[in-house]
């Protein structure tokens, strides 16, 4: 391909991005590119090696190693969790007995996902977690009724994969079976171990902030480095640098092939071709291409991993501050370059907007990190968005937006946030975002 660092500066030009680094793999060769600083507090300069927070993309870690398990036939995809996991409890009695392996590999468990308890930096912070959730995870709907992203369930099977290997740990069944065979040297568990590497930090984006307050550009730095350990298979503690996921993307062009094919569909329009997850992973359709991957948020913090299959390609791009439109315009232009596909873009609002009664739409909803207002508005409805929990000690911050209907059950944002329009769908009583939020 042409000059990766090339492509990046051209479309880093004019953005408010803290730091960016990219790395693209097709077959053996490789090409990396970094952009900005790993902090805006120290101007320390991202390199190909720093080390970033990689979120959910950690959530592909721990799916391969159920999916190790399952094609050994120590688990079954339909095995009742408790059947191996005799600790697992959520509120409903009757969910704790039935609830399956594969309902949480496709987060289709329907019980509370964001539950970011911190039970400590011991080796028992996950068996302290998986503990806990019999008071509580309550239930929003019945297991394999629907998608709901959950945290909580890739929590509990990671400690699932760690009882059936006999480890320790999930940090040390992670170093055992896919970083020390994958040569994935450049990752990091813990916070000592990522000050070894040149670690980013978060930014997020604050209004008030200004040079004088360090934030610079309106971005301040995260005052938490690090989530919970409790939530580590989830997501919460990972880091690497991105040429360290191309050998993971690498692993999973030729493993787990269940974790390309579609098991559940996602309420609400593709998202840049989305359309469905897998036992693990996200499943996208580019007009025809399929790719596969996930993505990765802590605060201030952004990760994107794709596979081509159909063109042994594999992209990972981290950031640290206000970079998810840089990111996705990067891919698309890599993709583009090397494949000749075009990843299609979110849904806009219409030139037209539907009228459409939103009357069976009003009320309050909630879910573990937000609470939702919908009223009625010009042409749609108005969405306040409180983050309560986690989210708001994280630094998020309420707002107020304008939908308009896509659909007969779907609204999407009238304003965009950097070149992306956000969409709500209403199913069965519920406020579907991604995660399902429970009217209230």
């Amino acid at each position: 391909m042409r000059d990766l660092q090339s492509l990046l500066d051209e479309l880093s030009a004019g953005r408010d991005v803290a730091g960016i680094s990219v790395a693209v793999g097709r077959g053996a060769a490789e090409w990396t590119a970094t952009s900005g600083v790993l902090s805006r507090d120290t101007g320390f300069p991202v390199g190909p090696d720093s080390v970033f927070q990689i979120g959910s993309v950690t959530k592909l870690l721990t799916a391969a190693l159920v999916m190790q398990l399952v094609e050994e036939g120590t688990v079954g995809l339909d095995d009742p969790v408790r059947r191996h996991l005799p600790t697992f409890r959520v509120k409903d009695p009757e969910v704790t007995r039935t609830v399956t392996v594969r309902h949480l590999l496709t987060h289709t468990g329907g019980f509370d996902g964001d539950i970011f308890t911190d039970t400590g930096r011991g080796d028992d912070a996950l068996d302290r977690y998986v503990a806990l959730l019999g008071d509580a995870a309550g239930q929003l709907y019945p297991p394999g009724a629907l998608f709901s992203y959950c945290n909580s369930g890739y929590c509990v099977l990671g400690a699932l994969a760690v009882r059936l290997r006999g480890a320790d740990t999930w940090e040390a069944l992670v170093r055992e079976r896919l970083f020390e065979p994958l040569g994935m040297s450049r990752t990091a568990l813990f916070a000592d171990e990522a000050l070894m590497f040149g670690a980013a930090v978060g930014h997020l984006r604050s209004p008030a902030a200004d040079s004088s307050s360090g934030g610079g550009g309106g971005l301040r730095v995260v005052s938490r480095w690090q989530m919970p350990r409790s939530n580590a298979p989830a997501g919460s503690t990972p880091c690497a640098a991105p040429r360290e996921l191309l050998k993971l993307g690498r692993y999973l062009l030729t493993h787990h092939p269940a974790m390309r094919d579609a098991e559940v569909r996602v309420p609400g329009p593709p998202i840049m071709g989305s359309y469905a997850w897998s036992l693990g992973a996200e499943l996208f359709d580019w007009n025809g291409t399929p790719a596969f991957g996930h993505d990765g948020g802590t605060p201030g913090q952004d990760t994107v991993l794709r596979i081509v299959p159909g063109h042994d390609l594999v992209v990972a791009i981290c950031s640290n501050g206000n970079g998810y439109g840089l990111m996705r315009d990067l891919l698309g232009a890599i993709v583009s370059e090397m494949t000749g596909v075009t990843v299609p873009a979110g849904p806009v609002p219409p030139a037209a907007p539907r009228a459409l009664d939103v009357t069976p739409f009003l009320g309050r909803y909630a879910y573990p990190m937000a609470e939702y207002e919908v009223t009625g508005a010009e042409g749609g409805i108005s969405l306040r968005t409180t983050p309560v929990g986690f989210a708001a000690e994280a630094g998020g911050e309420p707002r107020v937006e304008r939908y308009v209907a896509l659909t007969d059950d779907t609204f999407v944002s009238v304003e965009g946030h950097d070149g992306a329009h956000s969409t709500v769908t209403f199913v069965d009583g519920f406020l579907h975002a991604g995660r399902v939020a429970r009217r209230v």
